[in-house]
């Protein structure tokens, strides 16, 4: 039944390869091995999926390798269909009430903002800046557990306040790319975000 929503058996069995092994990739023969289809057609759905946006490629060694886009669009509802596992799909207030809470309780953060994949309509290659003094150690184990969350690995930057603030007032491409787009703001005890606007 998901063969025909989906298209093949080929494309289904290729979603189940990647939605599974997130950050690992794999070339052409290693893949009709693993999941039992013709080169023919494993070579045609790749194409296809390539094309969609759901997988990237990149040579090494003189190979082909493929590797599913965690920051695809549609990734987080596909891989809940087609994940084995516990990949569970979070509500928008829920995820960004959670997450709320655990950055706030990250101490010295003054700012921390939301973009990238966690903001529809953002484009922005960063999915959460923060800024301040917290320790990077605390800030890791705060990422790794909203990651877990969202079942992608999140672009973030920890950024010193001073660094912050020159970068603000120097117009740096980064910032600006950031603060041009689509953001939400979790935390701002300076309301320096909004005085931007």
């Amino acid at each position: 039944m998901i063969d025909a929503l989906f298209g093949s058996k080929t494309r289904v069995k290729l979603l189940h390869l990647f939605l599974n092994n997130p950050g690992k990739s794999f070339y052409v023969r290693e893949i009709t091995r693993l999941i039992d289809e013709q080169i023919n057609s494993v070579r045609r759905e790749l194409s296809n999926m390539l094309e969609v946006g759901i997988i990237t490629s990149d040579s090494a060694d003189n190979k082909l390798y493929y590797e599913v886009d965690q920051r695809y669009e549609y990734y987080v509802p596909l891989r809940a269909i087609f994940a084995d596992g516990e990949a569970k799909a979070i509500q928008p207030k829920e995820m960004t009430s959670s997450w709320q809470k655990l950055i706030e309780d990250l101490p010295d953060v003054r700012i921390a903002l939301l973009a990238g994949v966690l903001v529809p309509g953002s484009v922005s290659k960063i999915d959460i800046l923060l800024v301040g003094s917290a320790a990077a150690a605390k800030v890791t184990r705060a990422m790794k557990v909203i990651e877990k969350a969202e079942g992608r690995e999140l672009n973030y930057s920890l950024l010193s306040y001073d660094e912050f603030y020159y970068r603000l007032s120097v117009r740096d491409k980064f910032i600006t790319e950031i603060l041009n787009g689509k953001y939400t703001v979790l935390v701002d005890t300076d309301n320096v975000l909004n005085s931007q606007k």
